[in-house]
C-alpha cells in the first residue's frame, strides 16, 4: 500500500477540495492570533515575501491550483533518485533490505536533477513595523535578524548564547524584563539555524499595552550588554548544561533518530554531526560566547515587529524609529469571469428563457412586483444545529427585508441595496458592511429577479459548462445557475460569499421538490452546502406574490 501511495498517488478530486477547505478555513483565520501575527511577519520582513521562506498563501493561489499542478509537481520532484527510504523496527536488516528493493524494482523512473534550493538573498530590513490590533489589551512582538546554518563553527556558542539571554527562568530576559522590570507576560530568545539555509535570531514575547516601548528598549539593552562584556560563569555552565540536557529528547524513540539521522543524510551533514556539537557546546567559553554574539549579533540590523492598539502604549512607538505600518487584510480572490462571445452570450439567452418557460413564463416573472417566502431552516450539526424560522419579503426592484426567530430572540434586516439596518435582541444599529455584502448578494440572487437578467441590462448572462450560465452584474456580484437538463428547471445556484469574521466560502443552493405558488413553479426545499459540505436545509412553507407590501412598511424598524 504504502509503494502505491509513493509510486502511483491517485490525488483524488474530493481530498483536493477538502484540503483547499481547510487551507482557505486557516487563511481566514490567520489574524486570530497575534503572537502568530507577529512571528509570522517577522520572517515576512526578514526573508521577503517574494521568497518561500516568507511568502504568505492567500485566496488568490488556492483557486489558481488544480489537480494536473499537483500531478506534474510530482512527477517532478517523486523520483528513485531524488528520495531516501528508512524503515525502523525489529527485522533482519539483510530480509527487509531484499524485500523493500523487489517491492520497488520495477519503479525506475528517471528525472533531471532537481535545482537547489532557492537561496536566501535578503539583506537586513532594520526597523519598527506595526501590526495595529485595537481588540488586544497587550502587545506582542517578534524582534530579530537572520541567523545562519547549522553548519557554521560559531552555532554552538551562539546556540548558548541565546540560551543566556533568553531559555529558561534564569536568562537575562526573563529576570531582567519580566521579574524585575514586570514588564513582560512572557519572553524568550532562540538562535534558530537551519539545515540548508540561513536561520533567524529571535526574541518573541508579549508585555502590558502601557509598558510596550519601555519594554522594547529594555531588550535592546540587554541585547546590548550581551556584546559587550563577558556573561559570568555561572550564566555559561546553565546555558550549556540545559543544551547538553536537550540532547536526550534527541533520541527518546526510534523516530526521532531516524529522523535526525535521514536529515543529516539529506543535506550532506557528517553521520556523527550531533555527537561532534556536543562536544563544541561542551567547549564553549566566556570569551566564545562574547565573540560570537559581537560577530553575529547586530543590534543596529534588528527588526522590531509589534502587535497591539497603538492607542495605550506608553510611548510613541516612533520613540524606537520610524514605524511601518502593516496591513492585516486579507484579500479576497480575484474571480476572472468566464470568457464570452457572441455564441455563449446567446447560448446564455437561451438557456434562461427556457428556464423561465419552465418556471412559469418570463411574463408571469416579470408581473412580480413584490413577494413573500416563509420557511423553516435547519442548521446542520457542524454550523450550530439550530432551527430557524424566517420571513423574506422583497419589493421590486431592490428592497428586501428578513425577520429571523432565533433560539436567543428575534433578528430582522433591511436594505435598500445601497444601507439598511439591522436589529438584534440588543437594539437596532446602522447595517454593517458584512451584512450589507451579504444582503446586496441574496437581492442579487433573488430567483425571480434572477431569471430576468436578460432583461437588465447592467447583467451579462454568460454560457458556462455542464448547461449552466454565469450571470455577472456591473457591481461584481457574479453566480453561476445551472439548470436541470430535462426540465430546464434551475438546479443550483453556486456562488462565493463572505461571512461575518470568515474568509469566503464556496456556497451552493440546491433546488428541490418544486411546486405551484400562485402560478409560478417554485422550489419549497431548499439545501445549502457550503464549501462542499451540507450547511442548512430551508424547508419553504408558503410563497405569497402582489400582496401589496409597499418599501415602507419594510423599512420600519421592530
Amino acid at each position: 500500500m504504502f509503494k502505491e501511495v509513493l509510486t502511483d498517488p491517485q490525488f483524488r478530486q474530493d481530498k483536493i477540495d477538502l484540503t483547499i477547505s481547510q487551507t482557505r478555513s486557516a487563511i481566514s483565520r490567520r489574524n486570530d492570533e497575534p503572537n502568530v501575527i507577529a512571528e509570522r511577519e517577522l520572517l515576512s520582513v526578514l526573508y521577503g515575501r517574494d521568497t518561500p521562506y516568507g511568502w504568505q498563501i492567500e485566496y488568490e493561489h488556492l483557486a489558481r491550483i488544480h489537480r494536473d499542478d499537483l500531478v506534474q509537481f510530482y512527477r517532478r520532484y517523486y523520483f528513485p533518485k531524488n528520495i531516501l527510504l528508512a524503515v525502523y523496527g525489529d527485522f533482519s536488516t539483510a530480509e527487509m533490505k531484499n524485500k523493500l528493493e523487489s517491492l520497488f524494482a520495477g519503479w525506475t523512473v528517471e528525472q533531471p536533477s532537481v535545482p537547489p534550493f532557492p537561496a536566501v538573498t535578503a539583506k537586513p530590513a532594520p526597523g519598527v513595523y506595526l501590526a495595529e490590533k485595537p481588540d488586544v489589551t497587550q502587545t506582542f512582538f517578534a524582534i530579530g535578524e537572520l541567523g545562519g546554518t547549522l553548519r557554521d563553527k560559531d552555532y554552538p556558542a551562539l546556540q548558548v548564547a541565546a540560551n543566556i539571554l533568553g531559555q529558561g527562568f534564569s536568562s537575562r530576559l526573563v529576570s531582567q524584563i519580566r521579574t524585575k522590570l514586570g514588564y513582560a507576560y512572557d519572553i524568550g530568545a532562540a538562535w534558530a539555524a537551519n539545515y540548508n539555509h540561513p536561520g533567524t535570531f529571535r526574541i518573541t514575547g508579549s508585555t502590558k499595552s502601557a509598558s510596550t516601548t519601555e519594554a522594547l528598549q529594555a531588550i535592546r539593552a540587554e541585547v546590548e550588554k550581551l556584546r559587550t562584556s563577558e556573561v559570568t560563569e555561572q550564566e555559561l555552565d546553565t546555558a550549556k548544561q540545559a543544551a547538553l540536557n536537550s540532547f536526550v529528547f534527541f533520541f527518546d524513540n526510534p523516530a526521532k533518530t531516524l529522523n535526525r539521522v535521514m536529515h543529516y543524510e539529506y543535506f550532506g551533514y557528517p553521520k556523527d554531526f550531533l555527537f561532534q556539537y556536543q562536544k563544541t557546546v561542551a567547549a564553549v567559553t566566556r570569551a566564545d560566547v562574547l565573540r560570537a554574539a559581537k560577530e553575529r549579533i547586530h543590534p543596529e540590523n534588528l527588526t522590531i515587529v509589534a502587535v497591539g492598539n497603538p492607542k495605550e502604549f506608553d510611548k510613541p512607538l516612533a520613540t524606537l524609529g520610524k514605524v511601518k505600518m502593516i496591513d492585516l487584510t486579507i484579500p479576497e480572490p480575484k474571480k476572472e469571469p468566464a470568457k464570452t462571445d457572441t455564441a455563449s452570450l446567446e447560448q446564455g439567452r437561451a438557456l434562461l428563457r427556457r428556464g423561465q418557460q419552465a418556471l412559469g413564463g418570463a411574463e408571469k416573472l416579470a408581473a412580480v412586483k413584490d413577494s413573500s417566502q416563509s420557511l423553516e431552516m435547519a442548521l446542520d450539526a457542524s454550523a450550530g444545529g439550530i432551527k430557524i424560522k424566517q420571513q423574506n419579503r422583497y419589493v421590486s426592484p431592490q428592497y428586501l427585508r428578513q425577520d429571523q426567530d432565533l433560539p436567543f430572540g428575534k433578528v430582522s434586516v433591511y436594505t435598500d441595496g445601497k444601507s439598511g439596518w439591522l436589529a438584534t435582541p440588543q437594539g437596532t444599529m446602522p447595517m454593517p458592511a458584512q451584512v450589507l455584502k451579504q444582503a446586496q448578494g441574496e437581492l442579487f440572487r433573488h430567483l425571480i429577479a434572477l431569471m430576468l437578467s436578460d432583461r437588465d441590462a447592467s447583467r451579462t448572462v454568460n454560457a458556462v459548462p455542464k448547461n449552466a450560465v454565469e450571470i455577472s452584474a456591473k457591481d461584481g456580484e457574479t453566480v453561476k445557475l445551472e439548470f436541470d437538463e430535462a426540465t430546464g428547471l434551475p438546479a443550483r445556484e453556486i456562488y462565493r460569499e463572505s461571512g461575518m469574521g470568515g474568509g469566503p466560502a464556496e456556497m451552493e443552493e440546491v433546488y428541490s421538490d418544486w411546486r405551484d405558488a400562485g402560478g409560478l413553479k417554485l422550489p419549497f426545499k431548499i439545501t445549502i452546502l457550503k464549501d462542499g459540505k451540507k450547511f442548512a436545509e430551508a424547508v419553504v412553507s408558503e410563497y405569497k406574490f402582489n400582496t401589496g407590501i409597499k418599501a415602507e412598511e419594510l423599512s420600519k424598524k421592530p
